[in-house]
């Protein structure tokens, strides 16, 4: 079995990716969204961090934390959250569970795995940001960032980061958002 070697700095901050078990498109769907929410607020009082920025999408999930400075510990943090999402959705999860999930008391909602970059300076981190906020664009959910709901775009547009038409006027829509070039 691979293992995985994982950036653990404490203090730093992490773009992660999450995915729904084969790509299920259930995530945005109202009692998966607020599990999510209530999961995500239960843990962040127990294990404190920062969400930067986060976009929800019906199979997968985007966001950018910083990490307490004296903690590094961001995998115990999203098996809890996972763990408590499929908890109290599990009487909706359909997708078909293996033995090997089984046997691990998994319900089928989450992929085992994430994948995470950790944030190496402030290019990196407006990338990164924009990549989130442009996600709903870029698969073909909405025509503009501003018409994505579970995202924290709205966020950044009250504070006065972006403006409200960020990514949405004529030849903005080039989908190079956050792309590394």
């Amino acid at each position: 079995m691979a293992t995985f070697r994982r950036s653990t700095v404490a203090g730093a901050t992490y773009f992660f990716t999450v995915n729904a078990h084969q790509r299920q498109k259930v995530l945005t769907k109202p009692p998966f969204y607020q599990a999510l929410k209530q999961s995500l607020e239960a843990v962040k009082k127990s294990y404190p961090f920062a969400i930067e920025a986060f976009v929800l999408l019906p199979n997968h999930l985007h966001c950018i934390w910083t990490l307490p400075e004296s903690d590094a510990d961001y995998s115990m943090r999203w098996n809890i959250i996972k763990r408590g999402v499929s908890q109290q959705v599990r009487y909706l999860i359909a997708a078909p569970v293996s033995p090997s999930r089984r046997k691990r008391g998994e319900l089928g909602l989450w992929q085992r795995r994430f994948w995470e970059h950790q944030i190496r300076n402030e290019l990196d981190f407006e990338k990164h940001v924009e990549y989130i906020h442009w996600n709903p664009v870029k698969h073909g959910y909405v025509k503009r960032v501003r018409d994505w709901p579970y995202s924290s775009f709205h966020r950044f547009v009250e504070r006065g980061i972006y403006p409200l038409d960020w990514a949405g006027g004529p030849g903005m829509d080039d989908g190079a958002f956050g792309e590394m070039k």
